[in-house]
């Protein structure tokens, strides 16, 4: 696996929800111990959970969910094979592969429940800063 700064090392991210990602932030980093890796702003961050996991939070959106309240993102070696192969076997695409600012090529796809996936390439490694992420300093 690449490395780049601007996403955590594991494998496996859950993504969660919150109408405040600030909040829900602090919260679960002094009740369960978490550390912020990386704040984006209000609308999303990056927590460390111990020395090896890691937690995306997610804003949601006013009026409504924006996506399901839980998704899971999956870093992979290649996302347009991923994505090939996924397609081919039913897998209903929501958001085709782009890529991102901070060195990620991501799609989204829907597995038959309706879960949401995100499957992740890194392509480059890039410092949260470059493209607006406050890095947390130790």
């Amino acid at each position: 696996m690449r490395k780049n700064r601007s996403i955590p090392k594991c494998r496996v991210i859950p993504e969660l929800e919150y109408a405040d990602v600030e909040a829900a932030s602090a919260w679960l980093c002094e009740v369960f111990g978490f550390t912020l890796r990386i704040s984006m702003g209000s609308h999303r961050a990056q927590l460390n959970v111990e020395d090896d996991g890691a937690v995306i939070l997610t804003e949601r959106t006013a009026g409504g969910k924006k996506f399901p309240a839980h998704s899971v993102l999956i870093r992979v070696e290649d996302a347009d094979a991923h994505a090939a192969k996924a397609i081919k076997n039913g897998a209903k695409v929501v958001r085709p592969a782009m890529d991102y600012p901070y060195g990620e090529r991501q799609y989204t796809a829907e597995d038959f429940a309706g879960n949401r996936w995100t499957f992740s390439q890194t392509i480059a490694d890039v410092a949260p800063e470059s493209w607006g992420g406050t890095t947390k300093k130790s």
